[in-house]
C-alpha cells in the first residue's frame, strides 16, 4: 500500500511555512520528575502554543496552502474542543471567514474562545451524525473548505512540526512519546522522528477507557472508538484513514494507563514544573509511570499537546 501520509521533507516545509504564526515552544526539564521515575525527560511544551495546543500548527499549515480562491470562501470544521479554536485563529490571520459547527453542550470555556478569534458559531446537537449534517448545510451556504481536525495531510504535516523542532533542540533520545486520539499528533511525531533517526522509538499514550487506537494497531485495522469515558477529552475520537496509517508504519507501541494515573501525572505536572496542562497532555507521563521499569534510564522526549483546562472542574481532591 502506498504511503498517503506526508514525509520529512513536506513536514519541514511546512515548518518553515508556519514558523511566522506559531511559538517554538520551549523544552522543559524537571529534576524532580527525572529522580521520581529514574528517566530523563525532555518535555516539549505545546501547552504554551498559541491557542494552548499543538493544533495550531496543522490548522496554520492547511490554511496557508489553501488558493486565493479557496481561502475567499473560508473555512469550516465541526469540533467541540481545540481545533476549533485554533482553525478560528488561523484563519483570522490570513483575514478569511471561519464557520465552526460546535455542539450545544460544548465548554463555555472552548465556545468563548472560538467567538473571540472572530469565527461564525453553529450549534447543533451533541452527535456526530448531527455535527456532520449541520457541516454539510454550512458548506452548500458558504463554499467553505472542510479542515478535518486530524485526517488531514496538511494538518499532519502541521502537526509533525513540533517533532522537528523538538530533535533539533535534544536530538539524542531514546524515545518520543505523544498521546493519541485522532492521531493527527502522533502521526506527524512519529513520521518526523523516525525520518530523523530511525533508532529513536516513538510511542502512543492513550488512556485505557478510550484505547480504540491501542486495539487498532494491534488488530491492524481501525476499530472505532465506542463510548470513551476519560478525563482525556481531547483524545476520545477514533483515527482516520492516514493517521491509521502513518501510526501502523511508523510507532512502535501503543501504552494505555489507568484515569487514576491521568490525574496522578496531571498534578505532578501542575504541582512540579508550575505549568497548566490538560489531562490529555498529562497521559505520556502517565504510562511511563505505570512502566517505570521499561522506561528507566532512558531519555525520553514528552509532547505536552495542550493547556486548556475549565478551571471550574479541576480533577484534584
Amino acid at each position: 500500500m502506498t504511503a498517503i501520509y506526508p514525509s520529512l521533507n513536506i513536514i519541514k516545509e511546512a515548518h518553515e511555512r508556519i514558523k511566522p504564526f506559531i511559538h517554538r515552544t520551549p523544552v522543559l526539564k524537571s529534576s524532580l520528575i527525572n529522580d521520581l521515575l529514574n528517566v530523563e525527560f525532555y518535555f516539549k511544551c505545546e501547552n504554551l502554543q498559541k491557542v494552548g495546543a499543538f493544533k495550531y500548527r496543522g490548522a496554520t499549515n492547511a490554511v496557508q496552502l489553501l488558493s486565493d480562491i479557496e481561502a475567499s470562501k473560508g473555512v469550516t470544521t465541526h469540533s467541540s474542543g481545540n481545533h476549533a479554536a485554533a482553525l478560528s485563529l488561523a484563519a483570522r490571520k490570513r483575514d478569511i471567514p471561519a464557520y465552526i459547527v460546535m455542539p450545544e453542550n460544548a465548554p463555555s470555556i472552548k465556545k468563548a474562545a472560538v467567538q473571540s478569534y472572530g469565527a461564525q458559531i453553529t450549534y447543533c446537537e451533541p452527535t456526530l451524525e448531527a455535527r456532520e449534517k449541520t457541516l454539510d448545510l454550512v458548506q452548500q451556504k458558504t463554499g467553505a473548505t472542510f479542515i478535518h481536525p486530524y485526517n488531514n495531510f496538511n494538518v499532519i504535516s502541521g502537526q509533525g512540526t513540533a517533532a522537528v523542532e523538538l530533535l533539533e533542540d535534544y536530538p539524542q533520545l531514546d524515545a518520543v512519546i505523544a498521546p493519541v486520539g485522532g492521531g493527527g499528533l502522533l502521526s506527524g511525531t512519529a513520521i518526523a522522528t523516525k525520518s530523523i533517526n530511525h533508532n529513536i522509538k516513538v510511542y502512543g499514550a492513550e488512556p485505557l477507557n478510550a484505547d480504540d487506537a491501542y486495539r487498532s494497531f494491534k488488530q491492524g485495522i481501525i476499530i472505532p472508538s465506542e463510548n470513551p469515558n476519560t478525563i482525556a477529552d481531547g483524545l476520545l475520537t477514533s483515527l482516520g484513514t492516514i493517521t491509521f496509517q502513518a501510526i501502523r508504519d511508523n510507532v512502535d507501541d501503543i501504552f494505555r494507563t489507568k484515569e487514576e494515573t491521568i490525574i496522578l501525572a496531571m498534578r505532578l505536572i501542575w504541582e512540579r514544573m508550575k505549568i497548566i496542562v490538560e489531562p490529555s497532555a498529562a497521559v505520556p507521563l502517565a504510562i511511563v509511570i505505570e512502566n517505570k521499569d521499561f522506561f528507566k534510564n532512558k531519555k525520553i522526549g514528552i509532547i505536552f499537546s495542550g493547556g486548556n483546562v475549565d478551571l471550574n472542574q479541576l480533577p484534584f481532591h
